[in-house]
């Protein structure tokens, strides 16, 4: 791989994980409009939209498997993005990335055996630590909001499982059709939430921003750089979802963060990076 491709892949996921987090702050404004159920089901229908009319997946065909884990994979998805968006509408946007940051490390750190992986595994569940609303540390911390981010972790966990199995590697196709199954999967909880409200034409410019920042472009970005980006760096890369979550919090709704949670999206992040580049290590070359 080039150094000057390899850069310029890096700035684009960078970029794309920008824009996710961006993407999720300007939600938040949507939920007093139509509540998280709603924020969800517009991001998710409105980007859904966008795949489809840019990937045309009616053009693939899949076999009953392929089917299938594509159904699980848009469940997971759907699931995942309602659990996260009700979170973060009682808990800071950082410590909800965090707190579902959880879900991809446990799916990384499966199956460890080497001591150095058991210090990742507790460096984490100690960031855990910090985060939840016990004593002092987590001063107003909703409790339901810790639950709710770590549901959206657990699904974020079947989501990667359920994305390779239906080969999210092989084709943009996979991701638009997800997307569309994960919109049918909000979309009752919006209707219930918000009803005709999300038809309102003066939400619809935001919500499609949200939708474009949150899901389209990230996507089109990461499909132009993972082509030319060793796993390992993306993976390096996207421990920093956490630190990016506070930071845009932080920027553009002004939410502040004690010092305990900030050591506990630390310690997070840390162990994300910490696990990635010890199983890059250990993971052999592929026989030729």
């Amino acid at each position: 791989m080039r150094p000057q491709s390899v850069l310029f892949s890096v700035i684009l996921v960078t970029l794309g994980m920008v824009f996710t987090q961006t993407g999720a702050s300007f939600a938040k404004g949507l939920f007093p409009l139509v509540g998280a159920a709603g924020a969800t089901t517009l991001r998710l229908t409105l980007a859904a939209i966008v795949l489809l009319a840019i990937f045309q997946p009616w053009r693939k065909k899949l076999d009953a498997r392929q089917w299938r884990a594509v159904f699980m994979y848009g469940v997971v998805m759907g699931a995942m993005n309602l659990f996260f968006y009700a979170a973060i509408t009682t808990i800071p946007l950082g410590v909800g990335v965090a707190l579902e940051f959880t879900g991809p490390l446990a799916v990384a750190l499966a199956g460890s055996r080497k001591p150095l992986d058991f210090f990742w595994i507790i460096l984490a569940i100690g960031g855990l630590a910090m985060l939840l609303p016990l004593g002092q540390t987590s001063e107003g911390l909703d409790p339901m909001g810790v639950v709710m981010a770590l549901c959206a972790g657990a699904c974020w966990a079947g989501y990667i499982i359920f994305g390779q199995r239906a080969g999210t590697g092989g084709g943009p196709h996979i991701t638009a059709l997800g997307v569309s199954i994960a919109a049918i999967i909000a979309l009752p909880f919006g209707i219930a939430t918000a009803g005709t409200d999300l038809l309102n034409p003066a939400i619809l410019p935001i919500a499609l921003g949200v939708a474009l920042l949150s899901s389209a472009i990230p996507y089109a970005l990461d499909m132009v750089a993972l082509p030319h980006i060793p796993s390992r760096l993306f993976g390096i890369l996207m421990s920093g979802q956490p630190a990016l979550g506070a930071l845009s919090g932080f920027l553009i709704l002004s939410e502040n963060l004690t010092h305990w949670q900030l050591a506990g999206i630390a310690a997070i992040i840390f162990a994300s990076l910490g696990a990635t580049v010890t199983i890059a290590r250990n993971t052999p070359p592929p026989v030729a």
